[in-house]
């Protein structure tokens, strides 16, 4: 039945339930007089009650539409560390010296409360690594961003993250770290001025990827307990972490 058809017998429907329920109530009261008297109340309320309605229904679909956006977004971010995010920040861990005297805080458990992830958030925000020049291996960076190319495309032209603000800032600096390592051939002759460029770029996607990690935990935390303990079972920044459960 085509939506067109489906509302004309709707209406009509309703029309002659309405019309039917009158003629009972004459036949049975014979009182035309309080008949319309009630009709003229209940009409005269009656744009109210479709303002309440409307404004009910309109904030119910607004939810709903917010929370299905938001599911999506992190299903893209999901694929986004199965497929490179969690392997760089295993690579940009193994290179900061620095990591060591805070990777601790981020052994992410079940034990971790909201207020746990709003302080881990606050504080790798403004984290400053100790990631040096000559400690990156370029070529191997080069090799993992060049494979996701295609990937890192895709998911800047993906419409459910025009919104999300903190994700396409990462995605933008690591094609941004991608562009200027492709620009680059034999990193052993660049000079150091180069080499101290590069490391700003990488430090800007380390970090933006770090908040990205605490919240992405946070919500297979929250939504997908078989997915966080797959989380954490390849935690990047625990030496320790192991995928066999045990």
């Amino acid at each position: 039945m085509k939506p067109n058809h489906f509302k004309i017998i709707l209406i009509t429907s309703l029309i002659c339930f309405s019309l039917a329920t009158f003629c009972v109530q004459y036949v049975a009261f014979h009182d035309l007089r309080d008949t319309f008297y009630y009709m003229m109340q209940d009409i005269a309320f009656l744009p109210l009650q479709v303002l309440l309605v409307t404004l009910v229904l309109e904030r119910i679909l607004k939810t709903k539409e917010k929370q299905d956006r938001l599911n999506k977004q992190n299903m893209v971010i999901g694929v986004f560390f199965s497929q490179i995010g969690v392997l760089l920040l295993r690579r940009f861990a193994g290179w900061d010296p620095g990591i060591k005297n805070t990777s601790g805080q981020l052994i992410i458990h079940k034990a971790c409360t909201d207020q746990t992830f709003k302080s881990l958030y606050s504080r790798f925000s403004s984290y400053k690594s100790g990631i040096l020049s000559d400690s990156i291996n370029y070529g191997e960076l080069k090799e993992t961003l060049v494979s996701n190319r295609g990937f890192l495309v895709g998911l800047l032209e993906n419409q459910n993250l025009l919104d999300h603000e903190q994700f396409t800032d990462l995605l933008w600096a690591t094609f941004h770290l991608l562009e200027e390592l492709v620009y680059r051939n034999d990193f052993s002759q660049i000079p150091k001025s180069d080499k101290d460029h590069l490391v700003i770029d990488v430090n800007r996607a380390y970090t933006l990827l770090i908040c990205q990690w605490i919240m992405y935990m946070q919500h297979l935390q929250k939504n997908y307990p078989y997915l966080f303990s797959l989380a954490m079972r390849t935690n990047p920044f625990d030496a320790n972490a192991s995928v066999t459960v045990g």
